[in-house]
């Protein structure tokens, strides 16, 4: 398929998750592999793609799935990106430091460099979303990254929102 230069091919993931964080990675790895392997040049991840969604109760035993960035869902995406020369939006269960974790996201350009991260600012906090419990509102403000496919900004936002 043959592109003018203004055009960008976008991969949208989205996976069933299981209980297993280190089976949701390597299932967004094939399906990342596949959509490099179709021609994306910008893969994102769906929302916390190496759990599953745990804010609909509050229960402290989940903390212990947060993981740091860089750390090994930020390296192994590093490390797809490339290899395939994409673009990678991943967003991850950040633990910032003992008690303060976010909803981030990592961006990782084509050259396996994390150019930067965006954490979630407004925490919705309603019926089946208790996401107040889990995560401390975003601290970096809204920016924008130049990737070698496009500048791109990422916000977190829920479609009741």
């Amino acid at each position: 398929m043959k592109r003018s230069s203004s055009t960008v091919a976008l991969a949208l993931l989205q996976t069933r998750c299981s209980p297993d964080p280190e089976a949701n990675l390597k299932k967004t790895l094939r399906a990342a592999e596949r959509a490099a392997g179709a021609g994306a040049q910008i893969i994102c991840t769906q929302e916390l793609f190496r759990l599953q969604y745990f804010c609909q109760s509050e229960d402290h035993k989940y903390f212990a799935l947060a993981e740091p960035i860089p750390g090994p869902g930020t390296d192994a995406l590093q490390k797809l990106a490339k290899k395939h020369n994409v673009v990678v939006i991943a967003s991850l269960f950040e633990k910032r430091a003992a008690g303060v974790y976010h909803n981030t996201a990592a961006i990782i350009d084509a050259d396996g460099s994390l150019l930067g991260i965006y954490r979630k600012m407004h925490i919705p906090d309603d019926p089946l979303f208790y996401e107040k419990f889990y995560f401390t509102p975003g601290d970096l403000g809204f920016r924008a990254w130049q990737t070698r496919y496009a500048k791109i900004g990422v916000c977190h936002r829920l479609a009741s929102e």
